[in-house]
Order: C-alpha cells, then sequence, then structure tokens
C-alpha cells in the first residue's frame, strides 16, 4: 500500500493477558494486495503489568519495551521512542485491549495517503457494540469535543485512543502528556497547528477484561478531570511545539 514508506504500530497496554496476543495476531495479519504485511513494526509498551501481558505479547510477535511509570500518555511516549529505530513514516495507535478492529488500519493508511496529517477512527461514526462504551464514557466524550468545537471551532467527533499519524505531524507536535491527556493533547496541537485531521468510522467491540478507567468510579472522574484540564491548558497556554520532546 505504501511502498517504501515504514508501517508502526504503538500498543500501551496494562494487565491485557486476555487480549494483547489477538491483538497483535489481528494486527499482523493485515496484507496489501501483493501479500507482503503492512505493518512492519508494532510495539507493545507493558506498563507494569501484574499479569502475563509482556510474555503474550512477545509470544506473539511484537516487540517489547517496559515502562513501570503509570501512565497512558507515558507508554505511548516509551513505544515512541522504540519504534523511532526503525524509522516510520506513519504511527498508527491502537489499545490492547481487543475493542478496536485491525481491518480499520488499512483505511486509516488510505487517509494518509490521500493528505492527511492526522486520521482519528472514530468510534461515535462507527459500529459500536452495546456496552462497549459506558455511559460516563458517552458522556465525557461529547462534553469534551463540544468544547474543542467552542474553543477553537472544530467539528470533532471523538476523542478514541484508535488513531495514525504521519510521523513529521507526530514530531511537530512535541507530545508531553504522560496520563489520559494524551489523546487530547494530539488532537487539540493539531488543530492549533492547522494540520489536516480526518475522522474515519472504526468499529468497536466491547473490551476483552477488565477496563482501568471506564471500569471504576475512580478511573472515570481521574479520566474525565484530566482530559478537561487538559483542554483548558491547551487554551490557556501554548506550549512549545519547536521541538522533539518524548521523554
Amino acid at each position: 500500500m505504501f511502498k517504501g514508506i515504514r508501517v508502526g504500530v504503538v500498543i500501551p497496554a496494562l494487565n491485557e493477558e486476555k487480549s494483547i496476543g489477538l491483538v497483535v495476531r489481528d494486527i499482523c495479519s493485515q496484507r496489501n494486495e501483493d501479500g507482503t504485511q503492512i505493518v512492519d513494526d508494532l510495539v507493545v509498551c507493558d506498563n507494569g503489568s501484574t499479569d502475563s501481558t509482556a510474555r503474550v505479547a512477545t509470544e506473539a510477535g511484537a516487540t517489547l519495551v517496559s515502562d513501570r511509570k503509570k501512565g497512558y500518555g507515558r507508554a505511548c511516549l516509551t513505544a515512541i521512542d522504540a519504534i523511532r529505530k526503525q524509522s516510520p513514516g506513519i504511527v498508527v495507535f491502537m489499545d490492547g485491549d481487543h475493542a478496536f478492529d485491525a481491518s480499520d488500519i488499512p483505511t486509516m493508511l488510505h487517509s494518509i495517503d490521500q493528505g492527511a496529517d492526522l486520521v482519528i477512527g472514530s468510534r461515535t461514526l462507527g459500529n459500536c457494540e452495546p456496552g462497549a462504551l459506558s455511559v460516563s464514557q458517552r458522556i465525557g466524550n461529547r462534553v469534551a469535543t463540544a468544547l474543542i468545537g467552542l474553543l477553537w471551532g472544530a467539528t470533532i467527533t471523538d476523542l478514541g485512543p484508535y488513531r495514525a499519524i504521519r510521523t513529521t505531524a507526530l514530531d511537530r507536535l512535541c507530545m508531553q502528556d504522560e496520563a489520559f491527556g494524551w489523546t487530547v493533547e494530539m488532537q487539540v496541537k493539531a488543530i492549533k497547528m492547522d494540520m489536516r485531521i480526518v475522522e474515519i468510522p472504526v468499529n468497536t467491540r466491547v473490551r476483552l477484561g477488565y477496563s482501568k478507567i471506564s471500569g471504576t468510579f475512580k478511573g472515570v472522574i481521574l479520566a474525565g478531570t484530566a482530559i478537561l484540564l487538559k483542554i483548558v491548558q491547551l487554551r490557556i497556554f501554548n506550549p512549545s511545539t519547536s521541538s522533539i520532546h518524548y521523554r
């Protein structure tokens, strides 16, 4: 599909032994028309798991890195550091809970091939299994996207973690958030820098295993607060985007 352009996938994972093997194998099974793998490099960051996530991910074919300092953004940053050694031209971000379908990756890559800098897999626009998104997740998503629309005049439907971005664009964003504000930081910075952003519908399944965010009241509050605070921070301040800053 992308002759001469390497495609890398980053997966942050915390206690995903039930699902991570399925996710890795599904990604590796995606093929170009000539039978070659679509994804060249796949890095899983084990973010301090207490189960067999690391072993299962490795056995399934992923490159494993570890970072025991907890944080969704932290795990993404650590994985990016590792995958950059392979010089991918495009990086795909995907969760390790089997909620997303790897067969949507080619559509994301096609959108980048057509000129997009950042492609967001929208759960809102796609088919979502009953129970795949909790009521709190749906409400929080609507509040956050509406606030972004109010502050920056951008129409977005989702802050979903399933996304693809050109590495050159990722470098310009200078990502810094180490917690739940990671996804909104990427989208808002891309809006502020007038990048070409495309949303595509993606299918969402009920995740395997226990959610560290929507599965607890504390997780919902912490994630929701972090996202709203990040939006306010990005509105009031203008964090430097002049150089690459991963760690």
